[in-house]
């Protein structure tokens, strides 16, 4: 009984305005007077099914709507936000060849790692999508207690590992698709010409990084939105768990 009365109250927090209720005292008398049976709703609680239901629809929205957008022509190309440019270690290279006339060849190079990145995003969303189904109670009820990104952070936890796996292939196919491999191999070829420090940044996992942070970035900008924006509450389940009571 003591753990039910618990789940309940944590639900109520999510709900409601917090401030509200009189702090978690308030919610706690308020569970205890409205709970009448395992995964029950009463008034304005919600079951810990709900929110469990409403979580995994908040996941998958914003999964959907992420990939959709990063997968589109210049998803990732014409968004500053997540645009993929050359590395770190690979900044002088560019300068370099710039100085030297050779900006077109940097531009092809970072216009195809970003072709590559959006062509990967299409398969990003069934990956997701299956991570989301194992999603339990406890992971939930953390969830409704954590930040405004806090099932995005889940998601990203629990699928990064299976998700570079299975996304870094489709990368690889994309680079070369894209001819990245190739604009990336005549990028360094050409300033190893005139460099006695040679360089060599594996492409792949660069780009696989990328292009999962961007999505990620996105997944939880979704987020924000749908807990915060009642345009975003796109279903009942999103309205009844993240709309305001």
């Amino acid at each position: 009984m003591k753990k039910l009365v618990l789940l309940t109250a944590l639900s109520f927090s999510y709900s409601l305005n917090f401030a509200q209720t009189g702090g978690l005292n308030g919610l706690l008398k308020k569970a205890s007077s409205t709970v009448s049976g395992t995964n029950s709703t009463s008034g304005s609680s919600l079951s810990t099914d709900q929110i469990v239901q409403g979580l995994k629809e908040a996941l998958n929205v914003g999964a959907q709507n992420s990939t959709s957008k990063l997968s589109a022509a210049d998803g990732f190309f014409k968004d500053a936000a997540v645009k993929i440019l050359m590395p770190d270690e690979a900044k002088k290279v560019e300068s370099t060849l710039r100085s030297m006339g050779m900006g077109k060849l940097v531009d092809d190079a970072i216009l195809s790692v970003n072709r590559a990145a959006e062509d990967a995003s299409k398969t990003a969303a069934p990956i997701f999508l299956n991570a989301v189904k194992s999603m339990s109670v406890k992971d939930a009820l953390g969830i409704l207690q954590g930040t405004d990104t806090a099932a995005t952070s889940y998601l990203r936890k629990t699928t990064n590992t299976d998700l570079t796996a299975s996304f870094k292939p489709v990368i690889e196919q994309s680079l070369q698709k894209t001819n990245a491999t190739k604009y990336w191999s005549e990028v360094f070829s050409a300033y190893n010409k005139v460099s006695f420090k040679k360089v060599d940044p594996d492409l792949t996992n660069y780009v696989t990084t990328k292009a999962l942070n961007g999505i990620f970035y996105y997944v939880g900008e979704e987020e924000k939105k749908i807990r915060t924006n009642p345009t975003a509450q796109v279903t009942d389940i999103l309205k009844q768990v993240f709309g305001k009571k």
